[in-house]
């Protein structure tokens, strides 16, 4: 039996159809590999911020799905559990304690304290500055609030006592869980000094109920926290992995590029696209750009293994993780390089 043209020419049309439909969905699948990503909504994600809003992520064929955390250590839990592929986490002793069982790698550096960047402050309470509580070696006697036990804020505590050479057991340490708490403790006079976020005691101290001592940055810097992933999806998916840490080191390249450049006298340099990055991030962070301005961070993906080292002896000292946690066990070199910054 024979086809009539008008037949074949349809039928034609019909197999170049599901041809298009296939090449067109095979291309969306490959372009759109969803990437679960977990962190915090503070400045020093902001190369993430960037690259989503830049298209970063697209172009390495992601799609890259952002969860908001509330505290640091949730992004290390989340992570071993496989409820997120990748986290963005500052070094705490809780997660020191869960990369030491094995289920967890240091694949890349974020924040740093650094020299000149206010992102952490040291500040007293105007009823102890008046009192007397004037400078940083006034600090033992006093209380000192901070988020939590073995948080970050906890450890630039032991380092500016370490510098000082007072005992940090000499100070009363208040744990308040939340930056919010210890700016509303500050500002009530309930503690005599804390360490905290600039961004969130700025309203405080413009109000005269704080009175800034100092900056970490200036005293003790350090590497302040990592990019995590778990040992199941670096083996699972490593190309993944490089495309993320890619797309993270390009949005990093472009937020020191525009918002940590500084002019002759040392002073942040302001322009058009800096502030259309400082909107970015008031958009992920829900803070004011002015805030924001004030307490940028380094962000560096490079890693600093010898800081790392330091850091888990110093909450072993203070028992607050298990002896037999080792930094070279829980940092995979692979990925990006090791340069040690941070002072021996």
């Amino acid at each position: 039996m024979g086809i009539s043209i008008r037949s074949f020419v349809t039928r034609g049309r019909l197999v170049l159809t599901l041809v298009a439909i296939a090449f067109f969905t095979t291309g969306m699948a490959q372009a759109g590999e969803r990437l679960r990503i977990g962190l915090l909504k503070l400045s020093s994600a902001a190369p993430l911020f960037l690259a989503k809003e830049r298209g970063y992520f697209e172009q390495e064929g992601i799609e890259a799905d952002l969860k908001f955390f509330d505290a640091a250590v949730p992004i290390a839990v989340a992570s071993v559990s496989g409820d997120i592929d990748i986290g963005f986490t500052g070094f705490t002793a809780a997660f020191y304690n869960l990369a030491g069982k094995g289920g967890l790698k240091v694949v890349a550096g974020t924040a740093r304290e650094a020299p000149g960047f206010q992102n952490t402050a040291y500040v007293a309470s105007k009823r102890a500055y008046d009192s007397g509580l004037k400078t940083l070696k006034d600090l033992p006697g006093h209380s000192v609030g901070i988020t939590q036990v073995g948080s970050t804020f906890h450890y630039s505590l032991g380092l500016i006592a370490d510098k000082l050479k007072f005992d940090v057991t000499s100070v009363r340490v208040v744990p308040l869980q939340s930056l919010p708490n210890v700016a509303a403790a500050i500002k009530g006079g309930q503690l005599d000094a804390a360490l905290t976020a600039t961004t969130t005691i700025s309203p405080v101290v413009a109000s005269g109920d704080a009175i800034v001592l100092g900056f970490v940055g200036d005293e003790t810097p350090w590497m302040l926290g990592c990019v995590v992933a778990s040992t199941a999806t670096i083996e699972k998916n490593r190309k993944l992995v490089e495309k993320v840490l890619a797309v993270y080191r390009r949005g990093a390249d472009d937020y020191a590029r525009v918002l940590l450049k500084r002019d002759a006298d040392g002073k942040f340099v302001r322009s058009e696209e800096g502030d259309a990055m400082l909107a970015i991030i008031s958009k992920y962070t829900e803070q004011k750009v002015e805030q924001l301005r004030i307490g940028l961070s380094v962000v560096d993906p490079a890693l600093d293994s010898a800081d790392i080292a330091r850091q888990i002896a110093w909450f072993k000292r203070q028992k607050m993780i298990e002896p037999d946690i080792d930094a070279e066990k829980i940092i995979d070199k692979s990925f990006v390089p090791d340069r040690p910054t941070a002072p021996k």
